[in-house]
């Protein structure tokens, strides 16, 4: 399989964002993404969508019904090559007409957190999605780089702090997030996980400091959702538009903090017999289950069975496990503390 590195939200000045598309296409190239999506709010922007250099442009949308107070249900579209923005209001129908155009729904930040003071003084408020009875949707953007970062501004000098070392607030998904992910595996719900930089490359102001806390190829270093397809990209997006989706809808996908050193090359695979499987995919056991694991940069190895917690560790470059129990299983990387690689799992029956 072919790996392409994605980041699939981020804004343009269509929206709430600082840049155009060109700016957004030439910070994905320099950051070394393959695949970057613009998802302004409550717009969908027709004829941007393609190759520029190198670098395929997706166009989608993010939606939400801006009526709605307190704010929450935040829907990022891809594919559905039409505006949706007035299906906002009920995130049902909109979650079904988006995939009965062909196009993939992933909750937007699930679950956010804003300190008091941010939403007092700068108007940031969390933006959670709170409807968990919806169904139909394609999965959970459950790493978001800048929920985070909302999240651990905790006081003003917090904020100082981070304007001058960003990199240090990135540990990783929030808890309940994965909790609710691996909730849904567990009730027979596949939800792909992915993570993006949610880029908007504002200039922010904190007395007299004023600077683009988070540039766009800042971002793009950042939380990407790195994802395996069937052959190389042609250069045509109708070819190789439902390459991505079929990847993105099956979970061959892992997300990763690259900004701790670039995860290509990282792959997590299942063997029983002749029999084969990789993330997203299920594996019919043959006997014993051999767990692999290989990184290309050495990390601590957590192999994770949902609703059971970690099963086996290993440091280096890679892990190796023997099993004989089903179970939904994935794999957590980290270096030097902090989480470096999160994947989505393979499910042995």
């Amino acid at each position: 399989m072919i790996e392409l590195v994605c980041n699939l939200h981020s804004h343009t000045r269509f929206s709430d964002g600082a840049g155009f598309h060109r700016d957004v296409v030439a910070a994905a190239a320099r950051a070394g993404l393959d695949v970057v999506g613009v998802t302004d709010h409550n717009v969908w922007v027709g004829g941007l969508q393609g190759y520029h250099n190198r670098v395929l442009l997706l166009v989608g949308e993010e939606v939400h019904d801006p009526c709605r107070q307190p704010q929450a249900n935040h829907a990022l579209i891809l594919g559905a090559g039409q505006e949706l923005a007035p299906l906002a209001s009920s995130p049902q129908a909109l979650i079904r007409a988006a995939r009965e155009l062909g196009a993939l729904v992933f909750l937007a930040h699930p679950v956010e957190y804003a300190p008091r003071w941010l939403q007092s003084r700068l108007g940031e408020p969390a933006l959670p999605w709170v409807d968990r009875e919806v169904v139909g949707f394609t999965g959970l953007e459950l790493w978001n780089t800048m929920s985070e970062f909302k999240a651990r501004l905790r006081t003003p000098l917090h904020a100082l702090y981070y304007a001058f070392f960003p990199h240090r607030f990135l540990f990783g998904p929030f808890p309940e997030a994965v909790r609710w992910w691996e909730q849904l595996w567990l009730s027979e719900i596949p939800a792909v996980a992915i993570g993006g930089a949610d880029a908007h490359a504002h200039l922010y102001a904190l007395g007299p400091l004023r600077r683009v806390l988070f540039p766009y190829e800042w971002l793009f270093r950042a939380v990407n959702t790195h994802i395996l397809v069937d052959h190389p990209l042609q250069r045509r997006v109708e070819e190789d538009w439902p390459l991505i989706r079929d990847a993105l809808q099956a979970g061959r996908a892992w997300v990763a903090n690259d900004l701790l050193g670039s995860s290509r090359g990282f792959r997590f695979e299942a063997y029983s017999g002749h029999r084969r499987a990789t993330m997203g995919e299920t594996l019919r056991r043959a006997g014993a289950v051999q767990m692999e694991a290989v990184a290309p940069l050495p990390g601590e190895f957590r192999l994770i069975r949902f609703g059971d917690g970690v099963v086996a560790r290993a440091r280096g470059r890679m892990l190796r496990h023997l099993t004989a129990e089903p179970g939904i299983y994935r794999i957590q990387v980290y270096r030097g503390g902090r989480l470096w690689i999160l994947t989505n799992p393979i499910r042995v029956i």
